[in-house]
């Protein structure tokens, strides 16, 4: 005879991190965007910072991969609700993208392979905060997932980390990206739930 009555069910385990708001854990990394999945040949990929008095910095495939490179453990939250935790990462900061450019600008418009953008403040961009990822959990970051490269931004809602990164716009001025000129916050700080413009 069992000691245990039928239908019980063990504790569910509880993140050993505080999640924000209004989220909760997945297992998996679904797999969420506007639009079909472009496929880029790394050969044919550039990335290109446009500062704001239209210098361009811009780096192949072979020479972004010569950067020093770093790898890194995050966290990651979507609008959509779902937290992933201690995503592991391979990339090139942004502060060694920007050692050679001299800007003033304060906010940036990302783009992407495929016409997607957003916008991030410079001060989220820089100081440890934004990397350019090529790899995730030790191997070449899928297309589905932004590859061959993405932009990652993990103290921000995950709509922020442009996926198939190609550019960033330096500006004078905010402009509103993709989903943020469809009603989501131009923010989007998931500590703060700005999940929409008026949260």
């Amino acid at each position: 005879m069992s000691i245990v009555n039928k239908g019980f069910r063990a504790r569910r385990a509880e993140p050993s991190r505080q999640l924000p708001p209004g989220q909760h854990l997945t297992a998996d990394f679904p797999v969420l965007q506007a639009g079909p999945t472009p496929r880029i040949d790394p050969d044919h990929w550039r990335f290109t910072i446009r500062d704001e008095g239209g210098t361009q910095h811009s780096w192949t495939w072979a020479e972004l991969k010569l950067l020093p490179s770093e790898r890194l453990t995050v966290d990651i939250h979507c609008v959509t609700t779902w937290s992933k935790l201690d995503t592991t990462w391979q990339g090139v900061s942004l502060d060694t993208l920007f050692q050679s450019v001299d800007t003033t600008a304060e906010f940036a418009l990302i783009g992407s392979f495929g016409g997607y953008t957003t916008n991030v403040p410079m001060v989220d961009l820089l100081g440890g905060k934004a990397w350019i990822v090529y790899a995730y959990q030790g191997e070449p970051l899928p297309a589905v997932h932004g590859g061959p490269a993405r932009l990652l931004v993990p103290h921000l809602y995950f709509w922020k980390s442009a996926k198939w990164v190609r550019s960033i716009e330096l500006r004078d001025s905010d402009t509103a990206g993709f989903w943020e000129g469809l009603g989501y916050h131009n923010y989007g700080d998931p500590w703060r739930e700005q999940r929409y413009a008026g949260d």
